[in-house]
């Protein structure tokens, strides 16, 4: 394995952990959107309580990730930075406007006019976010964006204006709000946890309709991607795995066993991840960005690599010691 290949499985590895992390204060975001029936000032508090500690220090991972990518593959960087500027834009001012409502409206005076504006800014930011965020990876595997090696040639709309872009993009935002669900079954108080379980399995079928789809529409949408998703034993394994993965977080959310049902789906959505990451096969941007072309440098992978080893040193006990404090992790 080169050392760019091996930076190449560590950001993806970034893209894992802001996607169990960010990815549930996200789908956070969402149920505090849709909060309903008697007890949905309880679900808001909820949610509230279940994020304000730690959302700011999730999104590390998507900096990370970002950094890398421009340090190690610039190439891929400018493609991307070019051809997904629209919707990477309103994904960042997505990421502004959810973090900023949030603030405002975690300190304003509770009950006015102005903190419910907040609230729905923070909701609707909290589900249209992961919407972008997922176009914008499906975007990469439908093989519309091309790379004449100097220039982006297909334009600001290749891609991410395709029906299986914005079907990603809606599987993303469900996955996230599964994801919070389960961990709010959880982290919850007792008189709001059967909510959550109600609402964390309906988001399993959910999720499992619209993968579904997601997949016929790649049959068209992203040709390459779909063959080695249907043509890779490795590939068909994962998604299997996944699949079983679903089923026994709904056995526990069913039989109430919240802590098994919480390992089940964050290994679940981690194994979505791996599972896309892997379809790729080596390519950053279908089909004309790969790793081998996308301006890694020796030089540079190799000064990398030591600086992420001492990073990792300091971030890594520090989140550890944060999410102790505020999550209680065992």
């Amino acid at each position: 394995m080169t050392s760019a290949e091996l930076l190449w499985f560590v950001m993806g590895a970034g893209v894992v952990a802001y996607a169990l992390t960010a990815g549930a204060d996200f789908g956070g975001g969402v149920w505090h959107l849709f909060a309903r029936g008697p007890r949905a000032a309880a679900q808001r508090l909820a949610v509230e309580r279940a994020i304000a500690p730690i959302w700011e220090a999730n999104h590390v991972w998507l900096i990370f990730v970002i950094v890398a990518l421009f340090t190690v593959f610039p190439r891929a960087f400018a493609v991307i930075g070019v051809a997904l500027h629209v919707p990477l834009t309103l994904a960042l001012l997505g990421i502004v406007f959810r973090g900023s409502s949030f603030v405002f409206y975690s300190y304003d005076l509770r009950g006015s006019d102005r903190t419910k504006g907040w609230s729905r800014v923070f909701g609707v930011s909290s589900l249209l976010t992961p919407v972008f965020l997922g176009d914008c990876l499906g975007a990469l595997s439908t093989g519309e964006i091309r790379w004449d090696g100097h220039r982006v040639t297909s334009g600001y709309l290749a891609g991410w204006l395709t029906p299986f872009a914005a079907g990603t993009g809606v599987f993303t935002a469900l996955l996230f709000a599964l994801l919070a669900a389960v961990y709010l079954t959880f982290d919850s108080p007792p008189e709001v946890k059967e909510d959550f379980r109600a609402r964390a399995l309906a988001m399993e079928v959910a999720t499992g309709f619209v993968a579904f789809a997601v997949l016929l529409l790649a049959r068209a949408g992203a040709p390459v991607l779909y063959e080695s998703l249907a043509a890779s034993p490795f590939a068909l394994a994962v998604q299997l795995v996944t699949a079983l993965l679903a089923v026994a977080a709904m056995g526990a959310l069913y039989s109430r066993r919240y802590r098994l049902a919480r390992v089940a789906v964050v290994a679940q959505v981690a194994l979505v991840v791996v599972g896309w990451g892997l379809a790729m096969r080596g390519a950053i941007v279908l089909p004309d960005v790969r790793l081998g072309g996308a301006g890694a440098r020796d030089e540079v992978t190799r000064a990398v690599l030591p600086a992420l080893v001492a990073g990792a040193a300091l971030l890594l006990p520090a989140l550890f010691y944060l999410f102790r404090v505020f999550k209680k992790v065992e």
